[in-house]
């Protein structure tokens, strides 16, 4: 059934452990051991109609425009991961409210994102897609693991750290702080196997394996089963899925720094519906330098190794292929080449993009249904954690 090696982790620690004891025993467990699970590892699983199929749940947020970084590094791995997991995709709005955003669009943005989704090749007969504030079980758990999260654990994130830092204290809201918590419910509430992470999502997902793991400490087992339930773990402690290649596409001015929606310029990114003419303004003023011919994992040419790596994705051709063609090139021919090779595959994309979006009444019964999937899982789960942490059970 399972396509990854599972490395242990302890099903509950000793009573008389302190959770700080634990926190550290926990720390240095996992400092000895790696996660092996990466997409390539799906291509060889099959699954039987009697097997029980693993869970995996992703969303991107419906602010700016999908790009290269999020259509190489989660969207285009949804399709070949809907074909053999149990998969939930969502859009993932409330966290696109933990910074000013604009009212009178996020709604519109919400729905082309969903567009963006099924023009990529997500199926909603193979996957479950829905809008996060439709399934009202979101915020609520959040609420329900805020109780146990220790602020100290949430100081230490990265990108807290840094958006604050560029904002001011003033103008950051408690959301920008706690939104890790909610991206810990998405994925809990569903009782998730595995997560597709980026390299810079790593820290979120440690955060929501520690607390699944300090809700079942303090609430699973026998105490739960005392209050009626069923006992043992309250939640699965879910894994990362990483991909292979395109995890972290780079942006076209600065190949050190990841290709992001809110960057300043639009120059730094290839948007999933940039026309064509845009699409060759961009790489012809994209970042390079200029050393002879071309080459892949040179610390030195951190831009050679990013546009490399795009023109391998959009071309569906193997390292080695690239390398063979393209080690003997210069700028000059290289860019209209990976310039016919993103406007040969988003193209697709966008005629159906648009045939969606004219649609919008098939939209809306995608949308309503994923989310009516969804909430059959998520209120199984809240279900459990009010009735673990005893609440009174509404009848």
């Amino acid at each position: 059934m399972s396509v990854v090696s599972h490395y242990a982790v302890p099903s509950r620690f000793v009573p008389s452990l302190s959770c700080a004891a634990s926190t550290i025993i926990r720390s240095r467990f996992r400092a000895t051991i790696r996660c092996c699970t990466t997409l390539s590892d799906t291509h060889s699983h099959t699954t039987t109609p009697t097997s029980i199929k693993k869970r995996v749940v992703s969303g991107v947020q419906p602010t700016g425009s999908i790009h290269l970084g999020n259509y190489f590094g989660a969207i285009k791995n949804w399709v070949s991961l809907q074909n053999v997991y149990d998969t939930l995709f969502f859009i993932v709005d409330l966290h696109a409210i933990t910074l000013p955003h604009d009212t009178q669009q996020l709604s519109k943005d919400t729905k082309s994102t969903a567009a963006i989704y099924l023009a990529c090749g997500v199926d909603p007969s193979k996957a479950s897609v829905f809008v996060q504030s439709h399934v009202r079980a979101h915020v609520e758990l959040m609420w329900l693991l805020s109780s146990i999260t220790p602020i100290g654990w949430l100081n230490r994130m990265i990108q807290f750290k840094e958006k604050s830092r560029k904002a001011g204290d003033d103008e950051v809201g408690v959301a920008l702080l706690t939104y890790p918590v909610l991206m810990a419910s998405d994925i809990l509430l569903y009782q998730s196997d595995f997560v597709p992470v980026g390299e810079d999502q790593k820290q979120h997902l440690e955060l929501t394996r520690d607390l699944a793991e300090r809700v079942n400490n303090l609430y699973g087992g026998r105490k739960w089963k005392k209050l009626g339930g069923r006992g043992g773990a309250i939640f699965k402690v879910p894994e990362p899925l990483i991909p292979p290649t395109g995890a972290r596409i780079m942006s076209l001015t600065d190949g050190l720094s990841k290709m992001s929606k809110s960057a300043p310029s639009d120059q730094s990114r290839i948007n999933i519906l940039d026309p064509k003419d845009l699409i060759a303004n961009k790489i012809k003023r994209c970042k390079t330098d200029s050393l002879p011919c071309l080459e892949f994992d040179n610390p030195e040419r951190p831009e050679c190794n990013n546009l490399l790596s795009i023109y391998q994705l959009a071309s569906g051709k193997t390292k080695e292929e690239i390398v063979q063609e393209c080690q003997n090139m210069n700028w000059g021919t290289f860019k209209p080449l990976l310039t016919d090779a993103l406007i040969d595959h988003l193209q697709p994309i966008q005629v159906r993009y648009e045939e969606l979006m004219s649609d919008s009444g098939y939209l809306d019964k995608v949308l309503e249904e994923g989310a009516r999937n969804a909430a059959d899982i998520a209120d199984a789960t809240l279900h459990n954690v009010y009735q673990a942490m005893g609440f009174l059970r509404r009848h």
